[in-house]
């Protein structure tokens, strides 16, 4: 008995000691380049800021398509002082790819997801192919070639999912980054580019682009008129969540914190314009939903990336 009182009240210390969080600013690791990412962090910042007390102060550490910041991240002590906000390829198709990825599902604690990269293939304007079906039935006639920003990144394996649904071959052509081939595209140097929707929303406004077929479950809210594969009839859905992440053992009563702010600066005005202006709908995930979910995408990619002949480097 007078164990189990002690291990109560070991307890009971421990989350009296967490429900000071934060005490001092918490560093948000941003494992790829500079940019809509960064803003997005920052306007959340300002409330998260008001909500907790503490700046959230976002630091570049990119490299390895996010391995090395999300290495970071999870290395880190698991006090909620570190996160790492990033979409979910460095976690479940990554770790696939390199024999020393250090991290994977196991390496994190889901806080929250904020909001979700639509991917798309798009076209010149001037292309004869003008829906998802066309593509198809052009790749049929000839040989085409796209562009992605990496080998077997989600974009690429989008269109690997049309290909497989439909029965066609098109000669994939990996990029670093998504600058490069869309200006290929437009240039015609190739046929089209496999996107996110956010790397060619304003070439698709000023009328340089056109979109054929997002591969979410919902058509995009800021260009209702491209329809979705499946409304096409060709079943290929590649989902993308961008979220954020915590060391894995980060203590729930932190984690609880961590995701109520995340859920209301989610809410606030400012937040949802700066995701709409860079094309990214808002997506929240509740943590423990986000944790399942890179469970489950990281073993469905083990067996799509087996099926295509990748071996880990």
């Amino acid at each position: 008995m007078r164990a189990l009182l002690a291990a109560l009240a070991l307890l009971a210390g421990s989350g009296a000691a967490w429900a000071e969080y934060p005490e001092r600013p918490i560093t948000m690791v941003m494992p790829y380049s500079p940019g809509a990412a960064d803003v997005l962090i920052r306007a959340m910042g300002e409330h998260v800021q008001r909500a907790l007390g503490q700046a959230l102060v976002p630091t570049t550490r990119d490299g390895a398509s996010g391995v090395v910041g999300m290495r970071v991240v999870a290395g880190a002590a698991p006090d909620g002082y570190t996160l790492g906000h990033t979409p979910m390829t460095a976690i479940v198709v990554q770790p696939h790819l390199l024999r020393d990825a250090g991290i994977g599902p196991e390496s994190f604690e889901g806080v929250c997801g904020t909001n979700e990269n639509v991917i798309t293939v798009a076209v010149r304007a001037d292309s004869p192919i003008r829906d998802l079906p066309g593509l198809v039935a052009e790749a049929r006639r000839r040989p085409l070639s796209f562009g992605s920003p990496g080998p077997n990144s989600l974009p690429q394996l989008a269109v690997w999912r049309v290909q497989r649904a439909a029965g066609v071959e098109m000669n994939h052509i990996p990029y670093r980054g998504e600058a490069p081939h869309v200006n290929d595209t437009l240039a015609g140097r190739i046929d089209f580019s496999a996107a996110i929707v956010s790397s060619v929303a304003e070439l698709v406004r000023a009328g340089r682009m056109r979109m054929l077929a997002v591969f979410s479950e919902n058509r995009h809210p800021g260009f209702p008129e491209v329809p979705t594969a499946r409304e096409q009839g060709i079943d290929a859905l590649q989902f993308s969540q961008v979220g954020i992440y915590a060391p894995r053992g980060t203590p729930a009563p932190v984690l609880d914190r961590l995701e109520a702010a995340c859920r209301s600066a989610l809410d606030e005005p400012a937040v949802q314009r700066v995701l709409a202006s860079s094309a990214s709908p808002v997506r929240f995930l509740p943590r423990q939903a986000l944790t399942q979910m890179i469970r489950e995408e990281h073993a469905n990619y083990g067996r799509i990336l087996r099926e295509l002949g990748v071996e880990p480097q």
